[in-house]
């Protein structure tokens, strides 16, 4: 199996603890070597030469002559430096995994795109998320359609939490949108599926707990013709955060979190058969008042999360399909075009709520 070489940009909660904590597992070392570290911080560059026994640079231009044969580079930076140092990785003929946000807006995302087209290098967008396993299993019932028609969808990434770090703030690309919301705004717009076309969205934003000024609370709702309202709910200012996912069908419904999940559903063509009494009142056999009701025979099913993996797992299998992309060409499942909408969205997001770019 051909192995990759593969330099982080970056030790902190990402470079060292995402994308170093993996690529340091047996899994990984069959694909991949990492043969370069980047880190400006003289302690974490020591840590980074410790754990990982490679050169340590302290500017991600080190790369650039540093006689390396170098694969991949994973850019875990600082957000607002992720479409500048991805850019100028691909110009100089590196093939760049880029943390998300992307992007600050669809202008630096389409830069980012232009300059790996030029130089015919792969630009890939670490959304991981795509791949959890309880969002799988949610897309496998949806698609499965024992729900029926899906006409609500709502989706909570909530948690009571202050925040004081440099992700609070909106010229870092900070905020709740951008830096969790890139996780559940992939599920959502792919569960929408409409790539073609932006989305109706409305959003109110509102900072409750952070000591920056970007938002801790953001409520997106999305919408398209002949598809689903989607509520998307990110809030730091929830003390008792329950289902991560809620879905109402014409058929049946679901609801869970990340590690269990169940979901019921009626059979369609076995339920009792009713004929719409457009005026004139329902009554029981004996002729008195009844309420419209009936019972259905529902079919209840569920499915249980590894509590501990689903994070470790999306982040492994997000690696092997681009390993296999880069390998062997197989197309992957997070497409450009799919992070570009979900950057429109934020963009939009923001607008409403009276951030300019």
């Amino acid at each position: 199996m051909k192995k990759l070489n593969v330099a982080i940009i970056g030790q902190g909660r990402s470079g060292r603890d995402i994308h170093g904590a993996f690529l340091h597992t047996e899994e990984a070392k069959e694909r991949f070597t990492v043969v370069a570290i980047v880190e400006e911080i003289p302690s974490r560059a020591e840590r980074a030469k410790a754990e990982f026994g490679v050169p340590v640079f302290e500017k991600y231009t080190d790369l650039f002559d540093c006689g390396l044969t170098i694969d991949l580079v994973v850019n875990s930076s600082y957000s607002y430096l992720h479409a500048p140092i991805s850019i100028d990785l691909l110009e100089h003929g590196f093939n760049v995994l880029c943390e998300k946000p992307a992007a600050h807006n669809t202008d630096e995302f389409d830069a980012m795109c232009a300059a790996a087209e030029k130089s015919g290098k792969f630009l890939g967008i670490f959304q991981q998320s795509r791949f959890a396993p309880y969002y799988v299993q949610v897309k496998k019932v949806i698609d499965s359609g024992v729900l029926g028609r899906l006409v609500d969808v709502d989706i909570r990434f909530n948690g009571y939490a202050r925040r004081w770090d440099w992700q609070t703030v909106l010229a870092n690309n900070g905020g709740s949108l951008r830096n969790t919301g890139p996780h559940p705004l992939d599920q959502a717009l792919n569960i929408l599926n409409d790539y073609d076309h932006m989305p109706t969205v409305f959003c109110k934003m509102d900072y409750a707990n952070t000591f920056g000024d970007a938002e801790d609370y953001c409520k997106l709702i999305l919408t398209a013709p002949e598809k689903p309202l989607i509520d998307l709910t990110i809030s730091c200012c929830d003390g008792y955060p329950t289902c991560t996912y809620k879905i109402h069908g014409t058929r049946g419904s679901l609801k869970g979190d990340m590690q269990h999940i169940e979901w019921k559903y009626y059979d369609h063509e076995h339920a009792p058969r009713q004929e719409l009494v457009a005026r004139g009142p329902i009554s029981k056999p004996d002729g008195t008042p009844a309420y419209c009701s009936e019972k259905l025979e529902w079919t209840t099913e569920s499915w249980e999360g590894d509590p501990n993996g689903a994070f470790d797992s999306a982040v492994a299998a997000y690696y092997k399909d681009m390993y296999e992309f880069l390998t062997e060409g197989k197309p992957m499942e997070v497409q450009l075009f799919q992070v570009r909408q979900q950057i429109a969205v934020y963009q939009e997001a923001h607008r409403q709520n009276g951030h300019t770019d």
